[in-house]
């Protein structure tokens, strides 16, 4: 591997400490390459070279900033082969499922280009004092963005593009699992005219106290986290001190329902899409499938028949549709789920077993008759388990899918439009996939409601996470 070192200022780094760190291949646990592991010393040295970028980047004009994100986008593009094939490596996702995320990824280069000359703001006439109310949106401040191992593109061009659209300078620490994709991007931003300093990849061991140390320097003014909500919290807790900006996409517990009236082609089609992208590994998998029990046995059926192709291997396979989760820890969690569902009285109409051998594997699974009590049901599954309750009523579906402290996505399967909009008005969560197992798109602002998170990501909202209103009283 080529980019292994800290990225600071526009160079590359051994660190203070010159300590580096393994990622593996989870395929074949061999070692892709040793990185280097930033310390509170690095942290600083980054922090000085935002603070100097960001003046003269803030200042540039808006269409300025907008073709150097045009032109991002358009170099990605072009190298779309090499970034999936560098995600499959570090994270093991199927090759397909890599293209769609370098596909994904470099699109927020495009929308936030786009975005970038629209920070539209305002001049009124205020009704009561009779001045002139003039609001206008500028850059917040230098941001630290945290990003996690399962989206080792996506999750870093979704807060890159908008922070830059918006004048704003970036610190990135990468998941220690996956930090090879985001180093990777620098030689093509760096070409795409983005100036030295306004980008800084800081891959380490020591997240917490790294991150801890940033969240606490005067010169930080936002914190965008992606990742588990027991970590957000600790975030938000470090943001407190400084007062900061934070933007946090959080975990999910999706629930997806499929009524008596749904189309069970397309929900069976929608329930693989948002199961089975990125293997389950994802906040938005649906977690709590719900189906009437007038269908569920006609469901399942299909359900297992199109899971049972699915092919298990080497995600550089271009034949194998699913890969091996990321480590060791995330197998044996996903086992230990499923375990427990079968103790509990679930029944395994499909897989159910790790995969012996080497390499993090665990095949496509479908459990039926999962109790409430069951784990899975009341936490992130984060992996490729269809976890199958039924219902008879339509108010119980509700409450049940309601019943949780997490309000990322749902999902939902009807045939009849009013009954569905009237449904998906009554879910309390941030984003609802109506008769689609996908709603990440770089165009709509993706976020959760309750203990999902705070703030958005994509759409026009997207930006204004990393800009601050300025209102101006005049009177002329």
């Amino acid at each position: 591997m080529e980019f292994t070192n800290l990225y600071i200022n526009g160079g590359w780094h051994e660190g203070a400490s010159k300590e580096r760190f393994d990622v593996l291949n989870p395929s074949n646990e061999t070692v892709l390459a040793s990185v280097a592991s930033a310390e509170i010393s690095d942290a600083d040295a980054a922090l000085d070279a935002a603070e100097a970028a960001m003046k003269e980047w803030a200042a540039r004009t808006p269409r300025q900033r907008s073709e150097v994100l045009r032109k991002a986008w358009e170099l990605m593009t072009e190298r779309l082969e090499h970034f999936a094939k560098l995600i499959t490596l570090e994270n093991g996702k199927a090759r397909g499922d890599a293209m769609g995320e370098a596909t994904y990824a470099a699109e927020f280069f495009r929308w936030f280009s786009e975005e970038a000359v629209r920070a539209d703001g305002m001049i009124t006439h205020a009704p009561a004092s009779g001045a002139r109310i003039i609001v206008q949106h500028k850059p917040a401040g230098i941001a630290v963005l945290v990003t996690p191992w399962n989206y080792p593109a996506a999750m870093g061009t979704r807060k890159i593009a908008p922070a830059l659209a918006a004048g704003c300078a970036v610190i990135i620490k990468p998941a220690s699992e996956t930090p090879l994709t985001m180093l990777a991007l620098m030689p093509l931003l760096e070409e795409a005219g983005v100036p030295a300093g306004l980008v800084n990849v800081l891959p380490s061991r020591q997240t917490g106290a790294l991150v801890d140390h940033m969240l606490h320097d005067p010169r930080v003014r936002v914190v965008s986290f992606t990742g588990s909500t027991s970590v957000g919290r600790k975030l938000l807790h470090s943001a407190a001190d400084q007062v900061l900006k934070p933007a946090m996409e959080l975990g999910g517990n999706a629930p997806l329902i499929v009524f008596e009236d749904a189309n069970l082609k397309t929900a069976v089609e929608g329930t693989i899409l948002a199961k089975m992208r990125n293997l389950g590994e994802a906040c938005t998998a649906a977690n709590r499938i719900y189906v009437h029990e007038s269908v569920a046995g006609d469901y399942t059926r299909k359900l297992v028949e199109a899971m049972g192709k699915l092919k298990v291997g080497d995600g550089l396979d271009p034949s194998v549709d699913v890969g091996p989760l990321v480590n060791a820890d995330t197998r044996d969690k996903v086992t230990a789920f499923v375990e427990d569902a079968v103790s509990k009285g679930a029944k395994v109409e499909l897989g159910g077993k790790p995969v012996q051998g080497t390499g993090f594997f665990y095949p496509p699974t479908v459990l039926s008759g999962v109790p409430q009590n069951a784990d899975c049901v009341q936490d992130e599954i984060f992996g490729p388990v269809a976890a199958i309750q039924t219902f008879s009523d339509e108010e119980d579906v509700i409450r049940r899918a309601n019943d949780t402290e997490y309000g990322l996505v749902a999902y939902v399967f009807t045939e009849n439009m009013r009954r569905g909009l009237s449904v998906c008005e009554r879910l309390d969560y941030g984003m609802v996939g109506f008769n689609r197992g996908l709603v990440s798109d770089p165009a709509a602002p993706f976020g959760g409601t309750k203990q999902s998170g705070l703030g958005r990501e994509g759409g026009h909202e997207g930006m204004l996470e990393f800009m601050e209103a300025q209102y101006i009283s005049a009177s002329w």
